[in-house]
């Protein structure tokens, strides 16, 4: 017979209240994400980006927050849970598979880079304007996970409303 699991939760503690100490820069960076996410880039496309980058970084805190947001934007979960190996589910637009390769190539521009395939493939799918929000919003997500992670923000979010 087997051990009965438990369930039980780890605290990490926070390295510091980045937002306290920094209010000036956090409200910049805040602004930042408000003027992205009313770009007019698709919110449901913006959570994709940003939930990806997030995996990609090992983000628990924006994973948390993202996949929450997503969610309660009407995102289903069989595609959350598919994001991870989005290039082998059928779930995905080809818009959405421009977007989430471009999203891989920026978050790990040290080893790719990104590719002329990768950013032509997006410029296809992308108008300028809305392939220069898309570089933007993909920039701004692997802020926060950088943030995030050397704080050591605390995943506790919850979405408004």
């Amino acid at each position: 017979m087997g051990k009965e699991s438990t369930s039980t939760t780890i605290p990490v503690p926070a390295r510091m209240e980045i937002g306290r100490l920094a209010p000036e820069i956090y409200r910049a960076m805040v602004a930042l994400n408000r003027t992205i996410g009313e770009s007019g880039l698709e919110s449901s496309l913006q959570e994709l980006v940003k939930i990806r980058a997030s995996q990609i970084n090992g983000c628990a805190f924006c994973i948390d927050m993202h996949t929450q947001e997503a969610r309660a934007a009407g995102e289903t979960e069989q595609r959350i849970y598919a994001l991870s190996a989005w290039e082998e589910a059928p779930f995905f637009t080809a818009r959405e598979r421009a977007a989430l390769a471009l999203t891989e190539a920026i978050t790990l521009i040290a080893g790719t880079r990104v590719p002329d395939d990768v950013y032509a493939e997006a410029a296809e799918e992308f108008d300028e304007q809305e392939l220069a929000r898309l570089i933007w919003a993909i920039t701004a997500i692997n802020a926060w996970n950088r943030v995030a992670i050397s704080t050591r923000m605390v995943a506790k979010y919850r979405p408004a409303g």
